[in-house]
């Protein structure tokens, strides 16, 4: 059994399972909660945005065959913004994810960033976990429910500088005030959409 990492192009064959599999995940734990497929969120970016120097896409092949994946992009001149983090369902619970992530860090510190950055969402505790036990500050209040807060942002420095919080807090607070801007329907609407969610629990 043979490990390696490649970079390949966002639209690589080799990349599809990832994405595919990807796709259907967010549509298996957010429906349309936010007004169309989850999955839109998979093509809304240009295949460009994870090629150098602007970005990565990078896989982790096991004999060949893509167990496990993930990407970045640009998120400022200093920061990249994980993406696309992905282990195939045969293949969790074996650490993979922590490997892609710090192979991403690493790739992201050679390329000249400073921070890594990255948002994930309500219905992936697992990915929240991840990244708590990565070193990422959670750039939210800890002390609300997910479903409150909705998007979770995490950051962390690649240096030895201390992450600069409230300059990182305040990018993510206007990217996610852009992001809620561009969606169909609104944040309480997506709340009361999430799939699983009690009825009495929707207030």
């Amino acid at each position: 059994m043979t490990d390696e990492f490649v970079y390949v192009a966002a639209d690589d064959p080799l990349a599809r399972p990832l994405l595919e599999q990807l796709a259907e995940e967010y549509d298996s734990r957010y429906g349309s909660a936010w007004g169309e497929p989850a999955s839109v969120e998979i093509n809304r970016y240009p295949v460009e945005e994870f090629a150098p120097p602007r970005g990565a896409f990078l896989l982790l092949l096991r004999d060949g065959v893509p167990v496990a994946g993930g990407a970045f992009k640009t998120f400022d001149e200093n920061t990249s913004e994980l993406k696309r983090i992905w282990t195939s369902a045969q293949h969790r619970r074996q650490g993979l994810a922590r490997r892609v992530v710090r192979e991403l860090e690493e790739e992201s510190r050679r390329r000249g960033f400073g921070v890594v950055y990255l948002t994930t969402g309500p219905r992936q505790p697992e990915a929240q976990r991840l990244y708590f036990e990565s070193g990422y500050t959670p750039l939210f209040d800890i002390t609300l429910t997910p479903d409150e807060v909705i998007v979770h942002g995490f950051a962390k420095s690649l240096t030895e500088e201390p992450l600069d919080v409230s300059g990182i807090q305040r990018r993510h607070d206007e990217s996610l005030a852009e992001f809620y801007a561009g969606l169909p329907g609104s944040q309480e609407s997506f709340r009361d959409a999430l799939p699983g969610r009690p009825e009495g629990d929707r207030s």
